[in-house]
């Protein structure tokens, strides 16, 4: 996994697991009501001989179609709801960010330095590793001039969050 990716996990997968379990819970609600259409089906079979005998108002073959109508909406309303991650909704970073600062217990400057803001998200901040993000992003500057490296790498971590789905501060993507 490249280390953008780590990036975007890490500030993103709160929104990633908040999508998976509302979807967990319908088909679980879904499975009682196939076992009651199922255990509908046998009973009228279990009696052959009076099927051909009753009239639908006693219960004969098409009285069984409003049960099944009743069976239908039931297993509608179990049907899964589309989570609200799944609507898009941008990732506010910074907001995910300062919880991750707060989280982490030491005093990181996510806002300004690309090393803090990795630090803040448990990730490798490493010479190597941010020479590495540097590689992804086409980096094309001296990368043995560390400082002038991260200040460009933050610059355009914040640009690529904001195209793939954060809401960064505007001052930030400048």
């Amino acid at each position: 996994m490249s280390i953008f990716d780590k990036i975007k996990s890490a500030l993103f997968g709160t929104r990633a697991e908040a999508a998976t379990r509302p979807a967990a819970v319908p088909p679980t609600a879904a499975q009682p009501t196939a076992t009651v259409a199922s255990s509908a089906a046998p009973a009228p079979t279990a009696a052959p001989m009076q099927q051909p005998s009753l009239t639908p108002a006693q219960g004969g073959p098409a009285a069984s179609a409003p049960h099944s109508a009743q069976v239908a909406p039931t297993a509608q309303a179990a049907a899964p709801v589309s989570p609200p991650a799944a609507t898009g909704a941008p990732v506010d970073v910074a907001a995910v960010m300062d919880a991750a600062v707060s989280k982490h217990g030491t005093d990181l400057n996510w806002r300004k330095s690309i090393v803090d803001m990795m630090k803040a998200l448990d990730l490798d901040s490493s010479l190597e590793a941010r020479k590495e993000l540097a590689d992804e992003f086409a980096y094309t500057g001296d990368k043995s001039d560390s400082a002038t490296m991260n200040v460009w790498l933050h610059k355009e971590l914040m640009r690529k969050l904001a195209e793939n789905g954060g809401r960064v501060p505007a001052e930030l993507t400048d």
